[in-house]
This record gives structure tokens, sequence and C-alpha cells, in this order.
């Protein structure tokens, strides 16, 4: 059997300490899940979570650079813990949903704003303000067994040297287990899906030229370039 068209590797991420590669298969991410990130952008705190996607070819690597893309004029970043996925599952009990975590990262959740902010207000998808070429940017994954599973630890992120998102995950409005339980019965998990655990406060524009750089206490930190 033969593709009708070229196909493509997977995407994938390098892993901390091999030469291995980890291939993502999803990006789901928590939207909402700092309650001073959903104070900040107006909403409420008694909503459950709720997940969008992102593409995984839209990821991109530490180090690289973020094109700011067509069609805005207000990109902004969203510092989060990144959660790599060993083993899958459907209807996950949150007691047992660290033992399906292969490691962990830092990310970028990337949104055009203001595309999103239209999408709201006719009642459409936002997909176009979440979706897009080089959204997700994301460091190397540690595994699990070199960093343990972090449930508090500073989540920060500076543009150009000044500190614009400072927090800690003990912040999280739902913890990773909780997050895990209630996808997993949105979604059967599978191996290599990528969860991006939400933003703190502070969020913001940047503009091409600038500089990015975030991490999170124990897990490792991020560098992307905006041109």
């Amino acid at each position: 059997m033969s593709y009708v068209i070229a196909t493509e590797e997977r995407p994938a991420l390098p892993v901390r300490g091999s030469n291995d590669l980890f291939p993502v298969r999803r990006v789901y991410c928590v939207g909402r899940n700092y309650a001073a990130h959903v104070l900040e952008m107006g909403h409420d705190l008694k909503e459950p979570p709720f997940f969008f996607q992102k593409n995984p070819d839209s990821l991109l690597a530490s180090g690289g650079e973020f094109p700011y893309p067509s069609k805005t004029n207000n990109v902004h970043f969203e510092m989060e813990l990144v959660v790599a996925l060993g083993k899958g599952g459907k209807d996950i009990d949150q007691k047992n949903a660290l033992e399906h975590i292969y490691g962990y990262a830092v990310g970028l959740d990337m949104t055009r704003r203001d595309l999103q902010g239209e999408m709201k207000k006719l009642g459409r998808p936002w997909e176009i303000g979440k979706s897009f070429d080089h959204a997700a940017p994301c460091s190397e994954i540690v595994s699990a067994s070199e960093c343990g599973h972090p449930n508090k630890g500073r989540i920060w992120l500076t543009v150009n040297g000044e500190t614009r998102q400072d927090s800690d995950l003990d912040k999280m409005i739902w913890n990773i287990p909780e997050t895990i339980e209630y996808l997993s019965g949105l979604f059967t998990l599978a191996p290599g899906d990528l969860i991006f655990t939400g933003t703190p406060e502070g969020v913001g524009p940047v503009v091409a030229g600038d500089q990015m750089h975030g991490g999170v206490d124990g897990v490792g930190e991020i560098k992307i370039s905006v041109v």
C-alpha cells in the first residue's frame, strides 16, 4: 500500500539527556486554569475546565524564531507547564493519572487575541486565534523520573528582560490529575499527547524583535525570538 501524496514525519520534541525524540500525537490546552488570569480576562471562577486543541505541527522548539503571524495586530504570550503523556486511556481516575505521564515541558500558548475576540463576539469557534503556524513553542521534554511530578514551583516569563508573568503552579484551579481525569472523559487519550495546563495572570502582547524567556522551576526554560 502506498499513499497518494507524500507523507511527513510525525512532529516531535527532544528529550533531555537523550538522543531520542518524543513523538507528539495531539496538543490539548486547558483554558482559564489560574484564578488571577480568569479574573483579568473578565470570566467566572466557578466554571468547569474547558479545552481546545492546537495542531501538532504548530510546535516550535526552544531557541527558535516565532514569525509574527498574519491577519493580526495583537499577538499575546501565555506561559504554561506542559504535560507529556506516555500512556493513554479513557475515563482515567485522578488517583492513577500520574502513572500516565512520561514527563513535562514548558510551553507558550501564542494567541491572536484580536481574532479570538472577534470570534467570541460572533459566537463562532475561535480556532483561528489559537491554532496557527508556530502557535505552540515548547521546550525539550524532561522525564518524570528526573523532575518528579511538579505541583508547586515558580512559573515565569520575561519579555526583553522585563518580568511579565510570575506565579506558582499551586495557583492552578484544576491540578494535573484532575485535568487528566476530566479530559479523558471527553477524549480517549494516547501516548504522545501533550496537555498545556493553562497560564497565570500577566498575559500580554509581543511585537517583532521581542525576546521571550520563561520557565518553570524544576522543569526547564524556553527562549523564543519574535521576528
